[in-house]
């Protein structure tokens, strides 16, 4: 199942899930890509992103409205529907509406590939040095088993002599089983507050996050400036 957390009062851009892309509403968009997958759910705070959902033939939840991180609230929306502890769940925010199904898909896949028992996978593609100077674009470092050492705001690694061709730029995009989600959410950790990333309590807490290289051209839209790139690519597309 994938299931979108979509908060109405998003810090730097309020209301962005409601923001029109190409003519119809951004949660909506994303949720359309993501039922090419799979089931989609909408888990938000607001009465009136449900309405809107239902309007459009989606299924949504009302969650909490203190929830400190999308997962939480994807974790509150999983106890909701009585999902049972080796489902795998997405969990896809809402603001990516260019969101390529087959990325969804690889990464679900690569939980039912894990064998061991925390299982929790999400993916990286390739960003351009001059990208990996935007706190906004997540970087990640990876071991050779494609398990992530860390994540960070900051270009990691850092260059100390040639510049790097490319960087490992984070897609906020997460796959767990329902029982890794439970031990996720109970999580406690320092780095999550340092760099606002909640995947870091994994790290922090000595369990593996599985990385899935993929190709990929979504925009995610974290700032008016983003929604403006997200125009822009589809004008070019049609």
């Amino acid at each position: 199942m994938i299931i979108i957390p979509a908060r109405i009062g998003s810090t730097r851009f309020p209301r962005k899930v409601l923001v029109e892309i190409d003519g119809i509403p951004m949660v909506v968009a994303t949720a359309r890509r993501g039922a090419m997958v799979d089931k989609v759910v909408v888990a938000t705070d607001s009465q009136e992103v449900i309405e809107v959902c239902e309007e459009y033939g989606i299924e949504a939840i009302l969650t909490s409205p203190s929830h400190p991180s999308g997962s939480d609230r994807v974790m509150e929306a999983v106890e909701i529907l009585g999902l049972k502890g080796d489902e795998v769940i997405v969990n896809l925010q809402g603001d990516e509406p260019l969101i390529e199904p087959e990325i969804l898909e690889k990464v679900k896949n690569r939980i039912l590939e894990l064998e061991r028992p925390f299982k929790m996978a999400t993916c990286c593609k390739k960003i351009t040095p001059q990208e990996a100077q935007n706190p906004n674009i997540v970087k990640v470092v990876v071991d050779k088993n494609w398990d992530a050492l860390y994540f960070s705001r900051s270009p990691i690694p850092y260059p100390r002599g040639e510049e790097l061709e490319f960087y490992w730029g984070h897609l906020g995009i997460y796959a767990f089983s329902v029982d890794s989600l439970k031990k996720f959410v109970k999580m406690k950790g320092e780095l999550e507050h340092i760099e606002k990333l909640e995947q870091l309590r994994v790290l922090e807490n000595g369990e593996k996050i599985s990385v899935v290289p993929v190709e990929s051209q979504a925009i995610g839209v974290d700032t008016p400036h983003d929604l403006q790139k997200v125009h822009n690519f589809l004008r070019r597309k049609k």
